[in-house]
């Protein structure tokens, strides 16, 4: 059974090995992959307005931060990042924590889910973000430079929460 609650400063011993190594395989996030343990604390746990983890048997096997996505004007919508340990993947969590962050996202009062960067290559996450009812509203064409396949483009997608 898959429980999510919010993350604490000492998960980040957990998250940390997981993290490094998507950040370092430079193949779904922005992020440098050289990017320190401390910069990667604040990344994750201090600059987003709620980060939390998923535990399976009280082990953490998942992540994901919730922040808003722009200032001012467009605080109404949220922006998440969600990251799967390899052991518990193809277990339905990723869209176990989308579905929580969700609710989590309501709850604090955002009216839309917006993410940023959805590479073209990452396809499984693309087929879930559509079945879970995001829309692609816009593409980046080689937004991002892939270390296998070269330039790949980004999606906009979208999602109202009411």
């Amino acid at each position: 059974m898959i429980t999510i609650r919010q993350a604490v400063a000492d998960d980040f011993d957990t998250l940390w090995p997981v993290l490094r190594d998507v950040f370092r395989a430079g193949t779904t996030y922005a992020v440098d992959p050289a990017i320190s343990r401390d910069a990667a604390f604040a990344y994750w746990m201090q600059q987003p307005a709620a980060t939390y983890v998923a535990l399976l048997d009280d082990v953490i096997v998942g992540t994901y931060y919730i922040r808003t996505n722009q200032p001012g004007g467009g605080a109404h919508i949220c922006n998440c990042g969600y990251i799967v340990s390899p052991a518990a993947r193809g277990q339905g969590l990723a869209a176990q924590m989308c579905l929580h962050s969700q609710d989590v996202a309501r709850a604090m009062g955002y009216l839309a889910m917006q993410f940023n960067f959805v590479l073209a290559s990452n396809a499984g996450a693309v087929r879930l973000w559509h079945r879970l009812g995001f829309a692609t509203v816009g593409t980046i064409p080689n937004a991002f430079r892939h270390p296998d396949q070269g330039f790949v483009a980004a999606y906009v997608m979208y999602k109202a929460l009411s």
